[in-house]
């Protein structure tokens, strides 16, 4: 069993930016790949970034070029760096670690972190 715990979400002003913080219960270098995703009510949950334990990136959609994502392998801390956010980044901001077992892929998630971009 792995334990997410998110922290950082908030309420900041467009063109502001905000720092996210994932705490796994586990070392992340067990985990294969650890992201970030965000839903807004009423729509699927979709991927923002994702980094492997190899340390291998990658960003979706509006992401890209605007967020960072980073691992810390002692802090066992995955952290998200979001620069110039805009209104349409308001949204429940979930940290998600992802690895395989016996060939069957394990997916834990945290309870979600609300960040809140005033336009």
């Amino acid at each position: 069993q792995v334990q997410l715990v998110e922290s950082g979400g908030g309420l900041v002003q467009a063109g502001g930016s905000l720092r996210l913080s994932c705490l796994a219960s586990v070392s992340i270098r067990s985990l294969g790949t650890m992201g970030w995703f965000r839903q807004v009510s009423g729509n699927q949950r979709e991927p923002v970034a994702t980094i492997t334990s190899g340390g291998d990136t990658q960003y979706f959609g509006s992401a890209k070029g605007r967020f960072t994502i980073s691992a810390d392998n002692v802090k066992d801390t995955v952290t998200l760096v979001m620069d110039s956010l805009a209104h349409e980044d308001t949204a429940v901001y979930y940290c998600n670690a992802q690895y395989w077992v016996g060939g069957r892929r394990m997916s834990y998630w945290g309870q979600g972190t609300q960040v809140t971009v005033s336009s």
